[in-house]
Formats: C-alpha cells, sequence, structure tokens
C-alpha cells in the first residue's frame, strides 16, 4: 500500500474519548497549516461512528480558524436528531480549546426513487493525460503557478486536463481526475470520508485560472471558508473520478467554486460547493 494512503487511513482511526467526543492526529508532511480536507473527513468519520445504518448524503462545514499541524484535533460530535430514515450530527473541531472547524452532516437510509442527473462533459479521459506530480516536478522552479505542495504525492493521484504550463481555458473551469493510489477494500463511509478528503484539492484554485497571466499563484493567499457536498450514488475511491470544476464569481476577496463528480462510467456521483478567501500580495522587493 502506497504510505500516504496508508498514512491517510490512520488518520480516520479517532481515538474515542467519551462517546461524542474523539481525538485525531494530523498528517506528518503537512505544512504549519492543517489541510482542509484532512479535516473535513475526519469530521464526517467522527458523525459516521456514532451512526448506525445510514449513509451520508450531504455535508455543510465552515472552516473557523487555520489549524495548526503541531497540535492533536478534539472532535466533538452533537446528536441533533435521529429518525427512521434521516438523521443529523453536528461536529465541532477543538484544537488547544478553541473552535477551528464546524459542520452538519445528514444521513438517510438507502431508498429506491426518482433517477435523473446532468451528462458527464466531454473532457479527455485520464488515461490521456500526465501525472499532476510529475509535470510539477518537471516545472519547479520555472513556472510560479507550481507551488511546494504540488510536487509532494498525496494519497491520490490527480491528473489535470489543463495541467501545469499549459495554456489556460478561456473559462474559469478546471478539470481534473483523481484517484486513489492503493487499492482499498472498506465500508462506503470510508469511501465517502476519503472523498470528502480529496474534495478540498483544486476546489479554490479553480477561481484563479481567469488571473493567473496576470497574478500567479504564488502571489496569492488562499484559504477555505466553508464547504459543502450532496453524496448522489454509490462510488469507488479505487476508481478515477472526473471532477468538473467551475468558479462563477470572485469579489471582495472571495471566490465561488463549485463542482461535480462523475464515475469514470459517467454517473454524477456528488456535487459540492465552496467559497474560499483570495488576498493578493506582491513582494515589491
Amino acid at each position: 500500500m502506497h504510505a500516504a494512503v496508508e498514512e491517510l487511513l490512520t488518520l480516520l482511526e479517532l481515538e474515542p474519548v467519551e462517546r461524542y467526543l474523539f481525538r485525531a492526529q494530523n498528517e506528518r508532511a503537512a505544512g504549519p497549516r492543517i489541510f482542509g480536507g484532512q479535516v473535513l473527513a475526519q469530521a464526517l468519520r467522527a458523525a459516521a461512528l456514532t451512526v448506525e445504518g445510514l449513509e451520508p448524503h450531504s455535508l455543510h462545514a465552515y472552516f473557523l480558524r487555520p489549524g495548526d499541524s503541531k497540535h492533536p484535533l478534539l472532535l466533538e460530535v452533537e446528536p441533533i436528531r435521529d429518525g427512521k430514515s434521516f438523521c443529523t450530527r453536528r461536529v465541532r473541531v477543538i484544537q488547544r480549546g478553541e473552535a477551528i472547524f464546524s459542520m452538519s452532516a445528514s444521513f438517510q437510509v438507502q431508498e429506491e426513487g426518482l433517477e435523473h442527473h446532468a451528462d458527464m462533459p466531454a473532457w479527455p479521459k485520464p488515461e490521456a493525460l500526465e501525472d499532476d506530480v510529475q509535470v510539477a516536478r518537471r516545472l519547479e522552479g520555472k513556472d510560479p503557478n507550481v507551488m511546494p505542495w504540488a510536487v509532494r504525492e498525496r494519497a491520490f493521484e490527480s491528473r489535470a486536463v489543463y495541467g501545469f504550463g499549459a495554456p489556460p481555458p478561456e473559462a474559469p473551469v478546471k478539470p481534473a481526475w483523481y484517484r486513489l493510489r492503493s487499492a482499498l477494500d472498506h465500508p462506503p463511509i470510508i469511501h465517502a470520508c476519503l472523498l470528502a478528503y480529496v474534495s478540498d484539492m483544486g476546489l479554490m484554485s479553480t477561481s484563479l485560472v481567469p488571473h493567473m497571466a496576470t497574478t500567479p499563484r504564488a502571489h496569492i493567499i488562499g484559504a477555505s471558508l466553508d464547504h459543502a457536498m450532496w453524496f448522489h450514488r454509490d462510488f469507488d475511491i479505487n476508481e478515477w473520478l472526473l471532477f468538473a470544476m467551475d468558479s462563477p464569481s470572485a469579489s471582495n476577496s472571495r471566490a465561488l467554486t463549485r463542482g461535480n463528480i462523475f464515475s469514470h462510467e459517467g454517473k454524477l456521483v456528488v456535487s459540492l460547493a465552496q467559497e474560499g478567501l483570495i488576498r493578493i500580495f506582491r513582494n515589491e522587493a
């Protein structure tokens, strides 16, 4: 198993402190701030540990303060409602006595009903694209849009349609394929938590696409503000998933980004949205 995948699975093994209280650790290779996807995944896992027989169908989260990667996390789950078809949990992630993250998650029993979904866009398949880490390593130090974390292998392999060094698209879009680097045989909730982790990769930078020529990524300070996901259908985290992301608006130092996640076969499995803080700085020295 790939080392990054093994570490991520370990991070989802939360330590129970009380019935609704858990302790979690951070990625070893993280920078000073905790990656938002890590907290999303762990919060969803904590909520799910207090639920039986239901699967997540949505989550709505707020990133309240930057997380410090040197300190463990406490995850406090509040059971809001337990119904026959739906139940709701609220999760607070606490670090050094302060809430850094808040999330509401809803769970549902499996039911049959009406079926339709949007068509998958006709982007190139992952087999025709190059691994983003390989491209980033080739361009490191040459392209101001290649940041240090881009050259680090994470648990997910990514292949962007408009990769580093490629001409940006005319519209603020960023289609990319993601796949876990090791095959797993785990229950669906672990697949959902892993997808929550990777869902925070690439969303904010989608809003930067129209501005890359004039404002490189190295001149941007960004942070996730809020994050929402809707789980529509079952999916396999071992298979390629297309993230079709776009950004309809940027203003007031904030940018809205959206995404539809499709299975390799073209089924819409998850929708998501995020608003991020986008601030510009320039070193005048």
